[in-house]
């Protein structure tokens, strides 16, 4: 038995005494203590209603500025990536285009034949003009590796220098946008 009043006396936690309490510390002391003011104010230097208000009206500004500015910048990459839709579309009718001007360059005698591709070339014609898709003016022009892709070069005295002297294939742009160069021969 005696093991299990050891037990029983280990088991027993150690209180501690009670911590003071501000009533038994005034009536100890003799003085009140001062309730805790936030560290701002026992200085002295916590922002008036004035600079407060001014900070908040900064950080609406600053706020409705990076609002803005996020607004436009999607505005611009939802506009670029219509136009680079666009612009891959049309590049994949482009052979197309090549196909219905080889036919009609082609001699038939079938008039009612070559006034069909004629024009079905019209219509795909006013569709590429709806979309704002321009043909790159090339035969007659000066030479321009921007806009042309030159494969031949060949001397003529009745053209003047780096003249486009035959087109192979019609190039075109959608606004500044160069969709395919234009194919041709330069002369001098």
């Amino acid at each position: 038995m005696s093991d299990k009043k050891d037990k029983k006396e280990q088991q027993v936690p150690e209180q501690d005494p009670a911590p003071e309490t501000a009533p038994q510390a005034e009536a100890e002391t003799g003085q009140q203590p001062e309730p805790e003011q936030p560290k701002e104010e026992q200085a002295g230097t916590g922002p008036s209603p004035e600079e407060t208000i001014a900070a908040q009206q900064d950080r609406y500004l600053r706020l409705a500025a990076e609002y803005d500015n996020f607004r436009k910048r999607s505005q611009k990459e939802k506009e670029a990536l219509w136009s680079e839709a666009k612009a891959d579309t049309v590049a994949a009718f482009l052979p197309v285009y090549d196909n219905l001007e080889r036919a009609i360059r082609q001699e038939t005698a079938d008039e009612a034949y070559k006034k069909g591709v004629e024009m079905t070339m019209n219509q795909l014609n006013e569709v590429l003009k709806k979309l704002g898709v321009e043909q790159i003016e090339a035969l007659g022009a000066p030479f321009d590796p921007n806009v042309h892709n030159a494969v031949m070069h060949v001397e003529d005295e009745n053209l003047g220098e780096n003249t486009v002297a035959e087109v192979f294939q019609a190039g075109f742009r959608l606004g500044d946008k160069v969709i395919r160069c234009a194919m041709v021969k330069v002369a001098n």
